[in-house]
This record gives C-alpha cells, sequence and structure tokens, in this order.
C-alpha cells in the first residue's frame, strides 16, 4: 500500500453529510482500487456522487460507458463533428444558437488525449493515494470554512470558474491543470441541475493536490465557528469594538 503524505482527518472538523472524495487521474490501471461495475451507465459527475452516495472507492476506465461527455473532458475520445459544431446545447434550450455553444469550448478545460487512462473516486477516510483533486460538497456555512482555510494563511482569494454546462470539467480538470481552488453551483449547471445530484443549495469545491495540505493544516489552527457569523447583533459588536480599540491605539502608533 501506498503510504499517504497527509492526514486527511482534519476533515472530519467539517462534519460534512457527504464524504469529500479524492479523485486520481492514472496513466496506468489503479493497483489498489476496485473497477467500477462494467454494467454501469452513469456520467462522470453521477460517478462522483456515486462513491459519495455509496461511500466506497472505484476506478472508472475508457472501458467503460460514460452516459455525457466525462470521456471527452479526460481526453480519452474525441467529440462528435456534431457535437462540436454546437448543436446539442441550442436543442437543449441553453444556448440561443449553435454558435453560441461551440464558442464557449474554448474556455472548457480539457485533458489531453490518452494520458488519464483510468480516474479514481475514493471517500478520504479510505483513500490509498494523494488524490490529484480533493472535491468536497457542502452547504454555503460548511464550504464558507473550506473557502477560508485556503486564504487563512495565504491570503488567496477565492474564484469560481464555470460554464452553463460541462461542470465537471471546472470541478476536476480546471482545478489539476490551473492548481487553483474552484468553487462551482451545481444548481447553476445543466446536468447536474437535471439529474438532481444535489440539494440546490450545496456547493462544490476542488482542491488540488498543491493547496490540499495549506487546507488541512489551516482547518487545524483557524477558529472554525467566527463570533461575527452567530447573529447580526454579535457581528456589529465585535467589528465596532475592534475599529474603536485600533482608533484609540493609532493615536499614539
Amino acid at each position: 500500500m501506498m503510504k499517504l503524505k497527509y492526514d486527511y482527518s482534519p476533515l472530519d472538523l467539517l462534519e460534512l453529510e457527504d464524504a469529500p472524495i479524492g479523485v486520481k487521474f492514472d496513466f496506468f490501471r489503479p493497483a489498489e482500487v476496485p473497477p467500477l461495475e462494467p454494467d454501469a451507465r452513469l456520467s462522470l459527475c453521477e460517478m462522483l456522487r456515486k462513491a459519495q452516495k455509496e461511500n466506497r472507492p472505484f476506478y472508472f476506465s475508457a472501458g467503460h460507458t460514460e452516459t455525457c461527455v466525462g470521456k471527452i473532458l479526460l481526453g480519452m475520445e474525441d467529440m462528435a463533428p456534431f457535437a462540436e459544431s454546437g448543436q446539442i446545447g441550442a436543442r437543449l434550450g441553453v444556448f440561443d444558437e449553435p454558435r453560441c455553444n461551440q464558442h464557449f469550448y474554448q474556455f472548457v478545460p480539457r485533458l489531453e488525449r490518452k494520458v488519464a487512462n483510468y480516474v479514481s473516486f475514493c471517500p478520504y477516510d479510505q483513500l490509498v493515494y494523494d488524490p490529484d483533486v480533493l472535491v468536497i460538497s457542502a452547504k454555503p456555512e460548511k464550504a464558507e470554512l473550506v473557502m477560508r482555510a485556503m486564504t487563512y494563511s495565504t491570503g488567496e482569494m477565492y474564484k469560481s470558474s464555470c460554464t452553463p454546462v460541462m461542470g465537471c470539467a471546472w470541478l476536476l480538470i480546471y482545478p489539476y491543470k490551473t492548481q487553483e481552488v474552484n468553487f462551482i453551483v451545481p444548481a447553476l449547471i445543466h446536468g447536474p441541475h437535471g439529474r438532481r445530484l444535489y440539494p440546490s443549495d450545496t456547493l462544490l469545491i476542488g482542491i488540488p493536490y498543491r493547496w490540499i495540505p495549506a487546507i488541512l493544516t489551516s482547518l487545524t489552527r483557524m477558529k472554525l465557528h467566527l463570533e461575527g457569523h452567530e447573529s447580526k447583533e454579535k457581528y456589529y459588536s465585535e467589528f465596532e469594538g475592534i475599529l474603536a480599540e485600533l482608533s484609540e491605539k493609532a493615536k499614539n502608533p
């Protein structure tokens, strides 16, 4: 068994309803992760949800059936010319004309052809590898803790990049390729919305491997539940008290 570089137990502090999932892109077949059932017919985003709901690891390969555009985004196969021309989005009602659908493809991140033959999904407390991308699903109150853990010791700004379709590209591939933490709202994306994968107030956060140790460390160091978040009255009381104290101290710097 491969030894993990990091301790993922700080994620327990979040008390999330669904387990964070570690995602890994492999050229070679994973040795310690079982395959997805051969008769499974799922989209890439449904695979992520399956790993959460069933709380078990598995890998998906080019030999499995994928019912959406996951294989295209993963570089496992090419897009059909009619799809590349933007025909699908216009018929779905997401775009006005095919040209609008075709235009946005230039922004969607994809893996290069044939570099990922396997994609593993593993709940954080069953990891046998350090993931390429750690995915967390949470309501805004819990998602705030994760995003604050990112900026707590770095001052990094929050960013959200996405498109109305192909949301899995922005959750999984964009963080991997850019090494930026990204969050998306599945209710704003056609596939997850239509498949009813998550409650409408869910946020999905994709954390690339470079950021995982910083976020895990910050979760153990920072104060998770801030006084200013308890009520509007406490927010104003604390904030105004800090301003008054600093104003007085600034008189004799």
